[in-house]
Parts: structure tokens; sequence; C-alpha cells
């Protein structure tokens, strides 16, 4: 039996199951499971052993010895060297060589050697409780009596009597006293590490024998302990300069949790040294200044500039800005002649926002590099204490971690738990024990760390890094720290947390106690400490007059990937694209459309599908809603462009209408037609997401802004399943190019249309998104034809710029007979539409009375009523783009019939859809041409509460009630 084997059925439940165990291994060795009884043997042999050579207290212990270290704060090369018992010799014999050994003896050494097993395996579990993590000491752990030798039957006669432990926790044979200082110099130092709950054998042991062979404590060299420090200098003067410069400006400051800067720099050092290149950051603002400044090497001189109220990029580049905790840049850093290339992804104050985001560009990352082990590009995301139990982000961040199609090979968590939230104490803001507990969901090991030890920290850290470079998993950092002052720095704490804010009040900083740790063990003089303070402080003094005259010379975009590419602002911006393409594409997609392989069982209802779209590329008819997507992915990743969709079941589609992926009915293996186009194809990847909207979304919108050469689309299951996801659409979707210079081009499918399905799904609450757009800062549109849906997907890419386009997109239209385009729609010359002008026969144009505009389904409700009715001077036009809104096609459209009354005609309640956003625009529109209509006229449901009736004969009533408003003219 393994260590490891020994260690997962050793625990306190298993006790009298292992006693009877061993009372039948003794009356018949054959009783029990052969691994059983190699254990029971090798616990009778080396009892009989130890007892027939040792009585009684006679271990000492042997020098250790620690390899030289390498530059900068790393740690020794190897490991301390150990002899094979543990670094224990016995010193003399207590009986002579060949002395007998009763059985009963023997019995009760094994027991012993179980019961210390046990013993050991509750500090590996219960350890971190009684670890001194706190740098406060506000809260004194209690004992706990899982880690007390006497809750295993020792008594303090037992503790110097040695004992086998089969070469657990690095020893052969120990005595109850060694056993539990060892153990409590490994797990209940500054450092307490919950591992015991994963369930993958290799991996807790890895931690185990990680941790257990140095004692869970690093030997640096006296070069190491000086970079630490010198971190700590930077980090600590930093703040302090900003604080004495700038008072009672907010700033966010990382004053009490400066050992994340030493430990970060050890993530990127040790990542470098493991295989990482690149390495993207996503964090909330507490501390970013810092991380900016001293990790990423923004200029200081920027940050004071930005302090003094100049922009953060040039004058001529457009956008409202953000404030400067909000803001990302990017940097390369050397380590030990390895560059590594460093981002930090721009967020809102929303927190834990940012995360799927960073999931998105380190998974789009890792694809541009073709890093397919996932060990080149990695994310490190930081946390508050409260947002990371708090928010359910945090648990979506992690769902995501395992799952294909998103997982990134391991994110690092490094939460800066400050032990409050904004005036919330842990009590009050959470039910778990730790901050870190929604970690365990993925089984992530969890290392607890006390920020004043900032050794233990960086220890921390080497650990982490290896752990997720060996098993490209998420690990989490606990860093137990403070928060020097409030919230911001203008706020009081002391309202609300008077003790804990006395206690800081005569707390000396992280910097000041390393240092004198640093003197008293002669390493440094005081002298040396404050030579490094002052040289700090001259080059802070330097960067301030220097950021006098800074002036930013670039913007921090259209680099890279983005090359080529350039700002939707000018003058010359095409907002069309070439989107037609020759016959021979479409027929080429068509064919492997319709065309399923041999050799599978399809399902009998799709084959008829399947021959419907045959159909539809032999005469040029009839292309319906799906084929037409299809036809946008397939002629874009024939052209080189990969396509990504996810969403909620969107393989086959919420109404059955994509099929994207064919399933073989007697294997369940499954094949994409349009995978299968041509040889050297882009590829096409179409993800059933897990029940999620803002993670999914914001790891999709995270994708689009490290690549925008793909395709990427988020699909809902209905459109008001968005509602979850809305801080993602709020704060990155249609304000994160105004912000913070980030232009992404994802697009968001959302089903939309009253068909009487009640109030939950038929609204995608098209108004929100009117509600946001501005400065041409995405697109909105509600298209009609899948000619036009295709031709709006393929802009996306092919203009020279990226924007975020909102799709309403159809649910009975899916099948609706009239909603059909031609093959040539989708040719060669033809574009997207933004308004479709009436298309039937009617009267002459001046002699039509009412001109009836809308968008989406409900045209066809009143197509079809008009075609009933036979009227012929009713003009039905389609505003297909809401935004940016089509003035001048309008305006073309209405010049047309200068004697008509306008009325906008919609499915929505008034207060809904697109009425409020529509009206004065129409207005201005009608008010350009001179038309005889001065405003426009409202037809649609009263304003209402609800989005929709859920009783369907109300449903009907009211859809029939609007189309004969819309189409009767008085």
């Amino acid at each position: 039996m393994k260590p490891q084997d020994i260690d997962t059925i050793l625990n306190e439940s298993n006790a009298t199951y292992i006693a009877e165990l061993y009372a039948r291994y003794q009356s018949n060795p054959s009783a029990v499971d052969q691994s059983w009884a190699e254990f029971f043997d090798g616990l009778q042999d080396d009892a009989s052993d130890l007892l027939a050579e040792m009585q009684g207290p006679s271990w000492q212990p042997r020098e250790t010895k620690v390899v030289g270290g390498m530059e900068g704060y790393d740690v020794s090369q190897g490991h301390a060297e150990r002899p094979a018992n543990g670094g224990y010799a016995p010193a003399a014999h207590a009986a002579p060589q060949g002395a007998p050994v009763s059985s009963d003896a023997i019995r009760a050494a094994a027991h012993d050697s179980i019961r210390a097993l046990m013993l050991i395996r509750s500090y590996r579990v219960r350890g971190h409780l009684e670890a001194n993590l706190d740098p406060l000491g506000l809260a004194p752990r209690d004992p706990h009596p899982e880690l007390d030798p006497k809750t295993y039957g020792f008594t303090e006669a037992d503790m110097d009597r040695p004992i086998y432990i089969a070469n657990v926790l690095g020893l052969e044979t120990a005595t109850i006293r060694q056993i539990v200082s060892l153990a409590r110099k490994t797990y209940c130092g500054s450092i307490g590490i919950e591992f015991m709950h994963i369930q993958e054998p290799e991996q807790k042991s890895w931690i185990q024998q990680r941790v257990e062979s140095i004692g869970n404590q690093t030997q640096f060299t006296a070069r190491g302990k000086e970079a630490i420090l010198e971190r700590l200098v930077e980090a600590e003067g930093f703040e302090n300069y900003l604080h004495t410069k700038y008072v009672g400006t907010k700033r966010f400051g990382i004053d009490g949790g400066e050992a994340l800067m030493p430990a970060l720099e050890q993530i990127l050092k040790r990542g470098s040294q493991l295989g990482i290149r690149e390495v993207v950051f996503g964090m909330p603002h507490r501390g970013r200044l810092n991380v900016l400044a001293n990790v990423l090497n923004k200029p200081f001189q920027a940050i004071f500039s930005e302090f003094m109220g100049n922009p953060s990029k040039p004058d001529d580049v457009m956008g409202s800005g953000d404030v400067k905790y909000h803001l990302g840049t990017s940097a390369d850093r050397e380590f030990d002649g390895n560059v590594v290339h460093l981002s930090l992804t721009a967020n809102p104050s929303h927190l834990e926002a940012v995360n799927t985001v960073v999931l998105g560009k380190v998974r789009a990352k890792q694809a541009q590099r073709k890093d397919t082990a996932r060990e080149q590009v990695m994310g490190i995301l930081l946390h508050g204490d409260a947002a990371f139990a708090g928010q359910g982000l945090v648990a979506e961040t992690f769902d995501l971690s395992h799952l294909k199609g998103y997982r990134t090979g391991g994110t690092i968590h490094f939460v800066v738990n400050n032990q409050i939230g904004f005036t919330t104490k842990p009590s009050d803001s959470r039910s778990s024990p730790y901050c870190s507990d929604i970690a365990k969901v993925v089984q992530a090991p969890i290392i607890h760390v006390n920020g004043d030890d900032p050794e233990a920290v960086v220890h921390a850290a080497r650990i982490a890094t290896e752990f997720r470079q060996e098993f490209k998993q998420d690990v989490v950092i606990d860093m137990f720290c403070y928060r020097r002052f409030g919230h911001n720095e203008s706020d009081e704490p002391a309202f609300t947390q008077p003790k804990m804010y006395d206690v800081i009040g005569k707390h000396p900083t992280t910097k000041d106690i390393y240092a004198q740790k640093l003197v008293k063990e002669g390493l440094l003089t005081e002298e040396r400490v404050k030579e490094l303070d002052q040289k700090f402080q001259n080059y802070l003094d330097d960067e301030f007059k220097a950021s006098e005259a800074y002036r930013p010379n670039k913007a921090d975009w259209l680099e890279g990937k983005w090359s080529g590419l350039a700002s939707s602002h000018g003058e010359d911006a095409d907002w069309t694209g070439q989107t037609g393409v020759e016959n021979d594409l479409l027929q080429e997609v068509g064919r492997a459309l319709s065309t399923p392989p041999s050799d599978y069982d399809i399902n009998k209802k799709i084959l008829r599908q399947l021959k419907a779209k045959a159909k539809m590329f032999e005469t040029g008819e009839g292309i319906d809603w799906a084929t037409g997507e299809a036809l946008a992915f397939g002629t874009l990743m024939c052209e080189g462009t990969p396509v990504r969709l996810s969403g909620q079941d969107c393989q086959r589609g919420t109404f059955s209408q994509r099929h994207a992926k064919l399933v073989d009915q007697t294997n369940e293996a499954k094949y994409t037609p349009l995978n299968n186009i041509r040889t050297g194809q882009a590829e096409l990847e179409v993800l059933n997401s897990p029940l999620s909207e803002a993670g999914v979304l914001g790891f999709e919108y995270g994708i689009t802004l490290a690549e925008p050469h793909s395709l990427v689309l988020w699909e809902a299951q209905f459109g008001d399943f968005a509602n979850g996801a809305q801080v993602i659409i709020d704060q990155f979707i249609s304000s994160g190019e105004a912000k913070w210079l980030r232009m992404s081009g994802l697009v968001m499918l959302l089903p939309h249309g009253y068909e009487g399905q009640g109030p939950e799904h038929s609204s995608a609450r098209l108004e929100r998104y009117l509600q946001l757009c501005g400065e041409n800062n995405m697109q909105v549109a509600n298209v009609t034809t899948p000619a036009n849906y295709y031709h709006i997907l393929r802009r996306q890419i092919r203009r020279s710029f990226r924007k975020p386009l909102i799709l309403m997109t159809p649910k009975s239209l899916l099948r609706h007979k009239q909603a059909v385009s031609p093959l040539s729609d989708f040719g060669p010359g033809t574009i997207f539409q933004s308004v479709i002008g009436e298309t039937g026969k009617l009267t002459d144009a001046k002699k039509v009375k009412r001109v009836v505009l809308s968008a989406g389904k409900v045209y066809y409700d009143l197509l079809a009523e008009r075609e009933n009715r036979g009227i012929d001077d009713v003009a039905l036009v389609r505003v297909e783009q809401l935004y940016p809104w089509p003035a001048k096609e309008l305006a073309e459209e209405l010049a047309k019939y200068p004697n008509a009354d306008v009325v906008w005609c919609q499915e929505e309640p008034e207060n809904m859809g697109s009425w409020y956003f529509v009206d004065r625009r129409i207005e201005g529109v009608l008010s350009e041409i001179k038309h005889k209509a001065s405003r426009p006229i409202y037809v649609g449901r009263k304003a209402a509460a609800s989005p929709a009736t859920g009783l369907l004969k109300a449903h009907l009533r009211e859809q029939a009630e609007l189309v004969d408003a819309a189409l009767s003219v008085k």
C-alpha cells in the first residue's frame, strides 16, 4: 500500500474498522485483502525490529544541509537533504540484539503506528485551523481536538517513545513529540493548506510531498531575502508617496497587503522557468496602481500625470476614459532570460465581473500560440475576500475551468484577504469558515498564508505556480492581511470597526517587520534599509517632476493582432463591408450542409431537413433562417475566418433549427458538416455552454478582446436570459471601447418575438440595448430575412473595425414560409440592407395613405393581414437596423410616399421595445425631408409592467388589435 493510499483511508471515522481488520489479520492473514496484509506485515516487521533494538527515547536529530540558492529571491535549487529516516537516527540501543519480543508487544506497536498515522492525517486535514494566519491576531484560533495526541490515546508518557510510521511525513520512525513538532511546522505555521478534499491521489500526493519534504518553508538565499525587501520597499513607498502628494484622493491602495508584490514577482519568475510566456491579469481596484507600476512597469510619471487630471491617452483619441484604478496596460518583462508578456485587463468597479473576461482572453491567446498543452499562457485573478465569497460570478468562473471549449489550464487565484468588506465583517458576509471555500467546488488546493510573513507568501506563490504548471488546475492563495485605511483613503473605518482599526493603527507595516527580521539575522543593517527607502524616494521624486510635462504619445490599441484595423470614428469608415460571395462558394457550402457521411446513422427527421436543404440549393429558392446562418459561417470559414458559437443548447438550437452537429443515432458520434467543406478551411467551434449567462458571455467577450479575426457569437436560450449577464453588457460590451479603447466584434443572438409564450420568453428587452446606444458604440438590429441575417454576420468581419452586434433573432420565423430568401440575395454585389422598403405591388406611391414602419416578426403579421384584406394603399417598410440609426436610408423610403401618414408598429408594450428610441428619430427624418406627416403615430400594446400576457387568448386578441390598428386608415 502506497503512502498516499494509507493517507486516504486513515481517518477518524475508519478507526474502528481498521482495528477490526487488524484483529482479523492477526487471527488469519489471508482473511484480509492482500494490500492490507502487506501493510500489516510491514507494521509487524518494523515494530518487531524497533522493539528489539530500542526502548525509550533514543533519537537525536541529524544535521540537514541547504543547497545554494538562485539569483533574486528564488529558493534553493534542491530541497533540504534529509536522511532516509527523516533526519533522525538512533543514538543507542536500549535492548540487546536478538532479544525476544512478545506478540502482544508487536500488536501494541502496530496499533501505535496506526494511531500515529491518523494523527498525522489529521494535521494534513485540520492543521490550517491552528495556523498563524491573522497578522492582527484579532481572532485567536482555538486548539482543535483532532490535533491533540490525547485524542488518539497517547499520554505524556508516550510522547518520547519511537513509533514506526511507514515513511509518512518524511519519517520512517519518530516519537510522537517529534511527529507533532514537524507536523505543526509544516501545517500550522504562517501557512495553512487545504488539500485533503482533492480526489485525485496524484495531486494530493504532490502537495503532500512538496511541503513535507521541506517543512513547508523555503530556505532563501541572502540575495533572495533582500530582493523580497526591495519589492516591499517599492510597494509601501509608492503608496506612501501617493498618500502624501494626494491627501484624501482615492487610490484604493494595497497598504497592509504589500506582500502581494513579491508574491506576483515570484509567480512570474518561477512561471517563466516552467514555460510561461504570457500572463493575463484581472483584478479589482485595490492595489491596482501598485500592480500597474511595480509589476507591469507602467511609468510612475504617467500615473502621477493622471492624478493631476490629465488623460491616459492622446488628445486626438476619442472616448470617455475612466478612473485610474480601472485602467489596464501591457508590458514585456524578462526573468532569467525568459521574456513574459503581461497584460492587465481593464475592468469596472463591479467586483469579479472581469474574471471570465480574463479567461476568454487567455483561451484566445493560447489558440494564437497553438498552446494546446496550456503551459505558455496563464491567467492570474486577484480578488478581495468579501467579493470572492459573495459574488456568484466566482462560482461561474470555477465552473468553466474544466469544461471543453472553456478550459485554460488552470488559473492562479490570489485573494487579498483584508478580513473585511466595505464596512462588513466576515461573520456578516459569508456562511463559510473561509472566503475561499467556493474553490472546493473544483477541488482546487487552497493555501492560506499570513501576509506579514513575506517569505511564507512568496513560498506559497511558488508552490501555487508549480502546481498549476504540473497539473493545469486552478489553485488559490488566500493571503490574510488587513486594510490600513478605509475602503478608500477618504473613508473613516473607525465608524464601524473601532477595535480593528485601533489595532491597525499600532501595527507596524509588513516592510518594517521584515526589515527588522533581516537586521536581526545579520543580513542587513539599519543603514542599508534606510538606503533602500531613500533611493526609491529619490526615484519617485524624479518621476513626479517629469510627470508635469508627461503626455502619452500613443494609444494602447490597434497593435499586435489588431494591427491593420482602424477606428470607426473617421469619416471614411465603411460600415457596410463587402459581404456577398461567388455562387460557386455558396453551392460548395450547401453541398457540405446537405450531405451527411454515408457511415452515419442519421435521425430520420434530420435526413428530411437535409434533403430540403439540398433542394434549396438546386432551385436557388427558399433559403431559410438556419441555412442563411450556416452560409454566413461556412463562407467565412472558407475565407480563413474561424467561427465560435456558444450558448445553452446551441449545437441543436433551442428551437431545433440549427443542428450544427449531427449525432449518430447508434453510437452518438458527432459530425460537424461545416467543418467538412474543404481542405484548409478555418474551423467552426459550437459549444453547449453551462447554464451560465454572465460567466459565459464574459468569456466570449474576452476572446474578442484578444482575437479580432474570428467571428465569436453567444446565443441566449431565450432573449430574456441575457438579463443574468447585464453587468457584462453594461460595463464591458456597450462601453468598453469608450472607456478603455478596447474594441470587440462580439455577436449576441437573442431570440425575441411575441408568440403567446407568456411574459418570460417573449421579449429580449430590446429597449435596454437601445438605451445603451451612443457614439456608434454598437449595433442593434431586428432583421427579417435570412439573407439580411447572413450579411449582417459577415459584415462583422468584412470591415476595418470591430463593433458588438446585438441581434434580436426569431422563433416562429425560423420555419415561416415567407421568411425565406432566394440564393441570389447572398451572391455577388449583395449587401446588408439597414432598411427594406415595400416589396409588394401597391397603388401609385402618391396615393399611398399610410406607411407602417416596423422591425422584426410583426412585419409578417402585417403582411399576411394586408394580403387577406386586399389593401393596396398601405406600405410596409422594415427598419432592420435600429442602431446606428439609418436616417439616410429611411428618408429615401419615406420620401416615396409624400401624402401618407407614418405609423410605428411594434408587438411590445409602449414602454418597451423600440418606440421610445425611434419616436424622435423618425420625427427628425420627417422634418429633414419636409414630409406631410410631422410625427409618427404609435401602434402597439399599451404600456405594461409585464413584458407579455400569459394567456394565449389574450395574446391573440392583442395581436389582432394592433395589426388592425396599424392597417386601418381613417
